[in-house]
């Protein structure tokens, strides 16, 4: 598949107010944390293209390889702490928001280790990063 649309050049004021949140995704979270939530919800999407960029960006915040590679079953996997996986789990629900939903328990969950200042913060990249893999596939983007 090629890429459908040059929406950078056709949209640029849509994309300049999608960049303008990814900025504003930057500010409480740890940035390698956030590379981790925007690989998984990429894996969930399906979105290659956001899955290359995102694991090269991990890569060179000094992200392991192991913890790359575990993302797709990180419930199992200990070398990731209660923290990320709260974070791990809410990015899974939001993901699939239609099934999962946000229950309670994982509201409290995540609240244990974030105020409500990052748990808005998380909601809001998680939710830009499943836009951005949407407008991606959308738009036919290739992974290279």
């Amino acid at each position: 598949m090629a890429q459908r649309i040059s929406y950078y050049d056709v949209a640029p004021e849509g994309l300049k107010i999608m960049l303008e949140m990814e900025k504003y995704t930057k500010t409480t979270i740890d940035r390698k944390l956030r590379e981790l939530i925007k690989i998984r919800a990429s894996q969930i999407n399906g979105c290659a293209y956001c899955i290359n960029l995102h694991t090269k960006d991990a890569r060179k915040m000094g992200e392991t390889e192991q913890r790359i590679y575990g993302l797709n079953a990180w419930e199992e996997c200990n070398f990731y702490t209660q923290e990320e996986k709260a974070a791990l789990k809410l990015t899974e629900s939001i993901t699939f928001i239609s099934t999962k939903r946000v229950p309670d328990e994982l509201y409290q969950e995540v609240r244990k280790y974030y105020d409500e200042k990052e748990y808005v913060d998380l909601v809001l990249l998680i939710n830009q990063i499943n836009s951005w893999n949407r407008l991606s596939i959308a738009m036919g983007n290739i992974a290279e």
